[in-house]
């Protein structure tokens, strides 16, 4: 067996070795495949078990997976489900396989073959990159039909200490791989800021991706050494790359046991300056991971789980006694709790299912479907502020756009702290999250009317360039380093500071080391990230020096191009 080594992008750091699990899509048939008039009634048959296997497979994906899986993989269920019940596609597949007399594979390649006509003519990006929804769920049919036709009854596996290698993987596959114990993922397409690739990071899963040829040049099988930090994978490994794969790997665990114990180290830069450093969460477990890496707090705590069910709504009490649990895990430290953030794309299938929207994104959600439920949006708020009584909890509303919006919530903010006698030297304070660009371009009368604010970068930024993160050809765009993203959070940070408003940046931007030392030239002084990544930032944070960064930051909001950005940074 021949050596090989492969490159390609890094997404999820890590190393891994294993043998080869190769999940390649069945294809789609070249020409068009008939079949006869008495087989008609069979295939229709077929096709309609296939369609019902793929959605009780989706089904039972969301079932077993919980907290911030189930999160981050609602809206992928929910567009996949939608897409296997739409009526025009399953009613065409049917009648291609009635009229047209076409086997249920030439069936699918057609309607693929028509959606694509027409997603290529949508002018906006983001929905035409939507496309890839409806390639995941033909897919998953036609991977149930080839499996019928092998006789085989279970989806393919990957067994424990496998690497997966893959031409994509939807994020409920990875997750599902990821459950099975698999060690890497690797695949020849994607981006690193798709949501597979966040989800890959938060497992701590190793992956790899647009490892062209991957498929070709690796068999089923086949060792694999990964070390997905570098994006380079040693097919059939020798001697020695197996000797150097063990340091390596001794080298990261010693590396892993160094950077915990700077748990309880002051978190300061090299001139004193204290930088707060908080944890993102969603349940008692990233809360209790968010202690024990040396959060001082948890920055967000996303509330969505508790409203993510089918049958019904929590009511206050519940979600009283959950929040109330998560500020005793909390051990004293603060807790900022984000309310709802749910759009018609990640509410689907559960009770707050509203009707479908041409563009989620821009559509009713955060704040402003809070206050279209002003007895929904009142219980939550009432279980936040009755749980404060138990330790130091925030209100946080994401997707705040107009002073407006901050304002009616305001006001029932503050009629419900009087109803429930909360004494002024024990406040709740209330925060606007700032993710819209009208919020970061103007965010004055916000700030005059909240108590704090947090920077939702994920959003700002594809809000910002107009770029799908996870929209694999738009991945060199979206760059933190782009000057417009440069100059708006400079901008914004410095208004918060202007009217003595606490800012904290929330979004993946905040767990990146290489983006560490911008942040904090641009005056932040607080970052909320996923607790395995506190330790990386700490320690970066404690080697820099503040004075040095402030003479860097009149030239970081000079710079034209993305790449002077890039070199100023590389200095430090």
């Amino acid at each position: 067996m021949k050596r090989e080594v492969l490159t390609g992008v890094p997404v999820s750091p890590g190393l891994a070795r294993g043998r080869a699990r190769l999940i390649g899509l069945p294809r789609l048939p070249g020409a068009p495949e008939t079949i006869a008039e008495t087989e008609v009634e069979t295939e229709l048959l077929r096709l309609e078990e296939a369609l019902a296997t793929a959605r009780g497979e989706l089904a039972d994906l969301r079932r077993r997976l919980s907290g911030a899986l189930a999160h981050e993989l609602g809206d992928f269920f929910d567009a996949h489900a939608l897409l296997l019940e739409d009526p025009e596609l399953v009613q065409g597949l049917f009648d291609l396989v009635r009229k047209a007399r076409m086997s249920a594979r030439a069936a699918l390649k057609v309607q693929r073959d028509r959606l694509a006509e027409i997603f290529a003519g949508i002018e906006d990006p983001y929905l035409r990159s939507r496309f890839e929804d409806v390639e995941h769920v033909i897919a998953r049919v036609l991977a149930w039909l080839h499996r019928a036709e092998l006789g085989e009854e279970a989806s393919p596996r990957a067994g424990e200490g496998e690497v997966v290698v893959a031409e994509t993987l939807p994020p409920a596959e990875l997750a599902h791989f990821a459950e099975q114990g698999v060690r890497a993922v690797i695949t020849e397409q994607g981006s690193p800021l798709s949501h597979a690739a966040i989800l890959a990071r938060s497992l701590r899963l190793p992956m790899v991706v647009q490892a062209r040829g991957a498929l070709a040049a690796i068999g089923e099988g086949d060792l694999l050494l990964v070390d997905a930090a570098a994006g380079q994978i040693v097919v059939n490994p020798e001697a020695a790359d197996l000797s150097a794969f063990e340091r390596a790997l001794r080298r990261n665990q010693r590396e892993e046991r160094r950077l915990l114990r700077l748990r309880d180290a002051p978190c300061r830069t090299r001139d004193g300056i204290a930088i707060e450093l908080l944890a993102n969460a969603e349940s008692l477990a990233e809360v209790e991971a968010a202690l024990a890496h040396g959060a001082a707090g948890i920055g967000l705590y996303r509330t969505e789980f508790l409203f993510l069910r089918e049958d019904r709504l929590p009511d206050e009490e519940e979600q009283f006694e959950a929040y109330r649990a998560v500020l005793r895990a909390a051990c004293g430290r603060p807790v900022t709790f984000r309310t709802l953030d749910l759009g018609a794309d990640k509410a689907e299938g559960s009770v707050l299912a509203l009707p479908s929207e041409e563009n989620p994104a821009l559509g009713l959600r955060g704040l402003r479907r809070s206050l279209s439920e002003p007895e929904q949006f009142a219980a939550q708020l009432r279980a936040v502020i009755r749980a404060a009584e138990l330790g130091p909890a925030r209100v946080l509303l994401p997707m705040v756009t107009t002073a407006g919006e901050f304002a009616a919530a305001r006001r029932l903010h503050q009629q419900l702290l009087a109803k429930l006698s909360v004494p002024a030297e024990k406040p709740v304070p209330l925060g606007a999250m700032i993710e819209v660009p009208a919020a970061a371009i103007a965010p004055e009368a916000i700030l005059a009317l909240a108590d704090f604010a947090a920077i939702g970068s994920n959003d700002l930024m594809q809000y910002l360039l107009a770029a799908d993160r996870g929209h694999d050809r738009l991945a060199g765009l979206f760059e933190p380093t782009e000057p417009a993203v440069v100059r708006t959070l400079a901008r914004l940070i410095a208004a918060c500071a202007r009217r003595r408003r606490p800012v904290t940046l929330c979004g993946e931007l905040a767990a990146d080391t290489r983006f560490t030392a911008l942040l904090i030239a641009l005056g932040l002084r607080a970052l909320s990230a996923h607790p395995r990544a506190l330790p990386a930032i700490k320690e970066r944070i404690r080697e820099l020096d503040t004075r040095k960064l402030q003479k860097l930051r009149p030239r970081l909001l000079r710079a034209a191009h993305r790449e002077s950005v890039e070199k100023l940074l590389a200095a430090l």
